[in-house]
């Protein structure tokens, strides 16, 4: 058998071995559940302290004192088994052998239970549960080969007025380990399942994070290169373009064009990496508040009525995009949780910043199957990227009837971002 006090591991390393001597249930949420083995083990102890007493000086005619020690040795252990049940078998076992071998000179008188009486197996069936929900299988083998072991040797010395009832506890001692260990077992695997769950899912939003963090790369990466461009071709163009440029002029105009250039074939270096042969399609102009329109009248040909209230300001193009982005997946969610949910787009500027809003009303009906079945993949997680690279705000979340609202700020101007 192997001993109590193992040493563990973690992930920083080794454990402190005190963790083993943890109540049983200890890490239960609920109070009560903490309470549940201290209360049994105290109910055990005083109610079969005076019964075993009683039991052994009445019928079994032992001495006083020598029953007094027998009772207390048998029963005041199993409050140990609470946070030690190994050390209490240790103890428990030994004494109910001893007590079995002083029952042997006692003058019975009449036929009696041997070599356990009744509060003795009550006892030691308490203490099973208690092993078979803290020791490894290794163990609980160990501890039920050594009591039915024990009875086997008793049984050779049983006395001829005596109930033999040693197979009785050999057996009921191992349905108790068995019981008790399936259910420390399931109990294990139901904590990993959770574990293992929580995981995951914080693995899908990271994932997903990242994924919505490289879409963004490639569409800022377009968008810039667009500008750069721009300028690389101007600065280049301008001394034919443009009549009687001074020498220092020209050459300014060469000096930007040249750094434009150098800065445009680094950002590509730096992120063309992000690019890869799915990818190509992403070469074209990104959309922005313009093609809102067209998102909402597919939209509508979806089945889902939309009321868009546009808006004619001139934003930048990243502020633009996002907006765009956010509505595309927050009309993409109404297609696929509340099909045919009639829905409201409106944008609007203040001249610090664009709100962008999107809310539905729930669906007429009881839900069926998603009008939509491909979409972004983003989800809110992918809007609050896009809403906090540019400095912006986002509150989502459902109405009292039922629908659902997402609302982001984004600010116009580098100086409104936060």
């Amino acid at each position: 058998m192997t001993s109590e006090k193992r040493p563990t591991t973690s992930e920083n390393g080794p454990a402190n071995s005190a963790k083993e001597y943890r109540a049983l249930f200890a890490g239960a949420r609920s109070p009560w559940t903490r309470l549940l083995p201290w209360a049994v083990a105290l109910v055990l102890a005083v109610v079969l302290l005076p019964v075993q007493l009683n039991l052994l000086v009445s019928d079994y005619r032992l001495d006083g004192g020598l029953a007094s020690a027998l009772a207390i040795a048998q029963a005041a252990p199993l409050l140990l088994a609470v946070v030690r049940p190994l050390t209490a078998w240790y103890v428990i076992f030994a004494v109910d052998v001893v007590g079995a071998l002083v029952l042997l000179s006692a003058d019975l008188g009449k036929p009696l239970l041997w070599p356990f009486p009744a509060p003795v197996i009550v006892g030691y069936l308490g203490l099973c549960l208690a092993l078979g929900l803290r020791e490894s299988r290794r163990t609980l083998l160990g501890v039920w080969l050594a009591t039915a072991g024990a009875t086997a040797v008793l049984e050779f010395l049983r006395p001829d007025d005596a109930h033999a009832n040693g197979i009785v506890l050999a057996v009921l001692s191992g349905v108790a380990l068995v019981l008790a260990a399936a259910l420390k077992e399931r109990y294990e695997v139901n904590r990993r399942l959770v574990a293992q769950e929580a995981i995951s899912e914080a693995e899908r939003d990271r994932r997903t994070l990242l994924e919505e963090r490289t879409r963004i790369a490639r569409e800022l990466h377009d968008v810039v290169a667009h500008h750069m461009s721009v300028i690389t071709v101007q600065a280049d163009t301008a001394a034919y373009r443009l009549a009687d440029v001074p020498p220092d002029v020209r050459e300014e105009f060469t000096s930007i064009a040249a750094t434009a250039r150098a800065s445009l074939s680094e950002m590509r270096r730096l992120l063309g990496v992000l690019r890869n042969e799915e990818t190509r399609g992403e070469l074209a102009p990104q959309p922005g508040l313009a093609q809102i329109g067209r998102l909402v009248e597919a939209t509508a040909r979806a089945g889902i009525p939309v009321e868009y209230a546009p808006c004619e300001a001139g934003v930048p193009e990243a502020v633009g995009l996002s907006a765009y982005r956010i509505v595309q997946e927050a009309l993409a969610n109404v297609v696929r949780h509340a099909p045919g949910a009639p829905a409201r787009v409106a944008l609007s500027s203040d001249g610090a910043s664009l709100t962008v809003l999107v809310v539905n009303e729930p669906p007429p009906g009881p839900p069926g199957g998603p009008l939509e079945t491909s979409g972004t993949g983003h989800g809110l997680v992918g809007m609050r990227e896009r809403v906090r690279l540019v400095g912006g705000t986002l509150d989502t979340g459902p109405l009292p009837d039922g629908g659902y609202r997402v609302a982001a700020r984004l600010p116009l101007t580098e100086r409104d971002r936060t």
